[in-house]
């Protein structure tokens, strides 16, 4: 019996290595489309993790992303907080010295890549 509890753990541990974890965070673009409504509706915009996330990882941030990611704590759920952050992250600028927030009342994504 023990032989068998052990092979059944060996294999989730090995299972769970080969899988990608899940780091989504679906209440960040949850409250992002919330908040943002005019965003969302504009039909030139693409809005999922890419808002934040330029690349094919998720370890890469545009400077939108940088800007929250230094707002929230890692693996935020509750929905105030995060709406938080998102008010925070708005109020920092772009490279090229442009708010957050004006971006985003165009209707604009308001990162860019770096």
């Amino acid at each position: 019996m023990r032989k068998l509890i052990a092979v059944a753990v060996a294999g989730l541990m090995l299972a769970s290595a080969f899988t990608g974890g899940a780091d989504a965070r679906p209440g960040y673009l949850k409250e992002f489309k919330t908040k943002y409504t005019k965003v969302v509706e504009n039909k030139d915009n693409k809005v999922d993790c890419g808002v934040c996330h330029p690349g094919k990882s998720k370890k890469d941030r545009n400077d939108y992303g940088k800007a929250l990611g230094k707002s929230i704590a890692k693996n935020e759920k509750d929905a105030a907080k995060i709406g938080e952050a998102l008010d925070k992250a708005a109020k920092e600028k772009n490279a090229k010295g442009e708010t957050f927030q004006s971006l985003l009342d165009a209707g604009k994504l308001p990162g860019t890549a770096e």
